[in-house]
């Protein structure tokens, strides 16, 4: 019994580090579990599995790995905003969300990527692991509309790729996004 609990214990030891993810690593994926709600702070806290890095990279379980070079923008898929330090859906940005998703069911060979945007505020692994929970919760949102999800890919930017560079609010929120390219197939 002593034997089994400390080859447990050893196992978890060993995997914990792996599980929490690499400090240099790009951090993205191209699947989701949160939905909406607010993030502790703009401090980095309790995200030690958010990595650092200019820019995302396609992560865990896509197999094949689209390079966001390969997408483009689109007149029909309009970008949605975010409220400061939050990855909930706004009623205005529900509305845009449902007609994206009218126009994705209406060209089901197109392939989506949703990139992941913050402002400049807050450290690079704690804007990362907000600006991924943006782009997953507009993947949901999508989800929910009747958008099948494997068409559906998303990437987090952070604070490395802004709109607007000015140090005011105006400019700020224009860089709180999520922001919608496509590919053809």
């Amino acid at each position: 019994m002593v034997k089994r609990i400390s080859k447990i214990a050893l196992a978890l030891l060993v995997s914990g580090p792996l599980l929490a993810g690499c400090a240099k690593s790009p951090f993205a994926s191209d699947s989701s579990s949160s939905t909406s709600a607010s993030m502790d702070g703009a401090d980095g806290r309790g995200f030690a599995s958010a990595a650092g890095g200019a820019a995302g990279a396609y992560g865990q379980g896509n197999a094949a790995r689209p390079n966001p070079k390969e997408f483009s923008q689109s007149a029909q898929l309009k970008d949605i905003r975010f409220e400061f330090d939050r990855y909930d859906i706004r009623a205005e940005d529900a509305e845009v969300l449902d007609a994206n998703a009218e126009s994705m069911k209406a060209n089901p060979k197109l392939l989506i990527l949703i990139e992941g945007h913050t402002d400049q505020r807050g450290t690079s692994e704690y804007n990362l692991a907000l600006a991924d929970r943006r782009a997953k919760a507009s993947m949901n949102y999508l989800v929910s509309r009747g958008v099948r999800s494997n068409r559906i890919s998303v990437i987090s930017y952070g604070k490395e790729r802004p709109t607007c560079k000015d140090a005011n609010e105006g400019c700020w929120s224009q860089n709180r996004r999520a922001h919608f390219m496509v590919k053809g197939q």
